[in-house]
């Protein structure tokens, strides 16, 4: 499209000229050019085009329907028209101009139910105020007031060069500034600051936002008019609950669902994550355990491998403390600390002696204390290491059976080579996601067991998953075997057993952690 039409939802310029008696009839035409909106393109500003969203269910834990879980996947030209459908419903009983009520809906989060009962209060005044936007009913009054009858030429207060007043614009506020000025200030707070919702009249102290109309009308670069768009469809996205981004890379695609929940859905491109989070689907763990397992990770796991083998800590003040000479004593560089210790037995250095080394109080009280607190650290940091290393590792293994799809796909063409049809091979291709089903499981788990505590329960679901894993390693086994025409049958009955086995297999655990959530069955460590 090669004009700001697709965008401006806002009627056209003449009318909004029309005095306040035609304020009716402004409101009928405002309505009707709502339904004409169309993405200036489609494909810079977010996504392919498609006819319609894409309406798909989940894959839930065991024992739930997928349908129970509802979505929908939107285009960028679906964000867009549904944004003006929430607008034109709520248009439709207040009767606004259409950007207006966008400003309006923007403050309240997009939330419509709360705009009306606040709309409806009795107060307008005090709610447009909020909203930093002009009551349109006090519009036609306020116009009025601020026009110049004078034809002569008069200084812009920004770049103080005069111009006629024809070259000025402004809000309904009343300050006016010149054309060029407006499109070098809407310029630099869209492209450099990545303002859109937000952006107020530039005169000192005011705080009316700038409509998008007027916006769209003072802007002639199209791709700061794209950037625009983008910027305030992000905001929509962002501010509603029912909606989010997909969190691929490149991927511009949003889904819609009709309650928030912590669900899986799946995008378009292919990526399943949580609803709620947004990071990958992370059943049996919740988002509350594995946003701090993430912030674990990021700020621990990188050294903490190299602090377990290299470092002591000081038995005073708990520093961690690298040993970088030959000498056993050792003086603490904190200032506030400065503790003189034995770095063998972690005991006080003056019992030591000052002009020779003996170090036997194996069992002095202070030395004995100081090797407790040092092993209940290091106890601490080897419980994280090991839950740290087999989630590490079972991500690492999940992007290598990722790649077990291209090996999958060759060695369904060699078993139709041996007189074997294209459905007796499909259950390689369901083997393997199968088994990456059970890795990303098996990945969480881990998280899971970071934070639990140890009982009854913990020992039934540390089973499950010993069970699930060992299963998992042998059917990922079965997959990297060569395949031979004499053993074409075999494989495949080994193959299907395992993968069946791994279902019901990950199917119990899920439903014992489920039915523990439930229940309220699970302890969990504070971290």
């Amino acid at each position: 499209m090669d004009s700001d039409e697709g965008y401006n939802y806002e009627f056209d310029d003449e009318e909004e000229e029309c005095s306040e008696d035609s304020g009716e009839e402004e409101t009928a035409d405002d309505t009707l050019e709502l339904g004409e909106v169309e993405l200036l393109d489609a494909v810079v500003a977010g996504g392919e085009r498609d006819d319609c969203g894409e309406t798909g269910g989940s894959g839930l834990g065991p024992g739930q329907d997928e349908e129970d879980y509802r979505f929908e996947v939107l285009t960028a030209e679906q964000i867009l028209q549904h944004m003006v459908e929430c607008i034109r419903e709520v248009n439709e009983v207040i009767q606004n101009p259409a950007t207006i009520t966008r400003i309006l809906l923007s403050h309240f989060n997009w939330d419509k139910e709360k705009l009306m009962e606040r709309y409806f209060d009795g107060n307008l005044d005090k709610l447009f105020s909020e909203c930093h936007v002009i009551n349109p009913s006090k519009k036609s009054r306020t116009r009025l007031m601020n026009t110049r009858s004078s034809a002569q030429d008069m200084p812009c207060q920004i770049c103080y060069l005069n111009y006629p007043n024809s070259y000025f614009t402004g809000l309904e506020c009343g300050h006016k500034f010149c054309m060029q000025c407006w499109g070098d200030y809407l310029t630099t707070k869209i492209i450099e600051e990545g303002m859109g919702q937000t952006i107020s009249c530039p005169a000192h102290s005011c705080d009316i936002l700038v409509d998008d109309s007027t916006v769209m009308r003072l802007i002639t670069d199209l791709k700061v008019k794209l950037k625009y768009q983008h910027l305030i469809t992000n905001s929509f996205v962002e501010c509603n609950r029912l909606l989010k981004w997909c969190p691929a890379p490149d991927c511009h695609h949003v889904v819609k669902v009709q309650y928030p929940d912590a669900k899986p859905v799946r995008c378009k491109c292919g990526r399943q994550f949580c609803f709620n989070c947004g990071e990958n689907w992370h059943d049996p763990v919740k988002c509350k355990w594995l946003r701090k397992w993430i912030k674990k990770c990021d700020d621990d796991s990188e050294t903490s491998n190299w602090i377990a083998a290299n470092t002591k800590e000081c038995p005073k003040c708990h520093v961690t403390i690298e040993k970088d000479g030959g000498c056993n004593h050792m003086v603490c560089r904190n200032q506030n600390c400065k503790a003189e210790f034995c770095w063998v037995c972690l005991g006080p250095w003056e019992p030591h002696g000052s002009a020779w080394y003996n170090c036997n109080r194996y069992n002095e009280d202070d030395a004995k204390a100081a090797r407790d607190a040092q092993e209940r650290s290091r106890a601490a940091l080897q419980r994280y290491l090991f839950y740290c290393n087999r989630y590490m590792n079972h991500m690492q293994s999940l992007r290598f059976e990722h790649k077990l799809y291209a090996q999958v796909k060759q060695k369904m063409e060699e078993m139709q080579q041996h007189n074997m049809s294209w459905i007796e091979v499909q259950f390689l291709k369901k083997a393997v996601d199968v088994l990456c089903q059970c890795r990303s499981t098996l990945m969480f788990t881990y998280v899971f067991a970071f934070y639990l505590k140890k009982n009854n329960q913990s020992i039934i679901f540390e089973n499950n998953q010993a069970d699930l894993e060992n299963a998992t390693e042998v059917l990922s086994g079965y997959l990297e075997r060569d395949i031979s025409q004499d053993s074409l049958q075999d494989i495949k009955q080994k193959v299907q057993d395992k993968y069946r086995y791994c279902e019901s297999r990950r199917r119990v655990l899920l439903q014992h952690v489920h039915e523990g959530y439930d229940k309220d069955l699970w302890e969990y460590i504070e971290d």
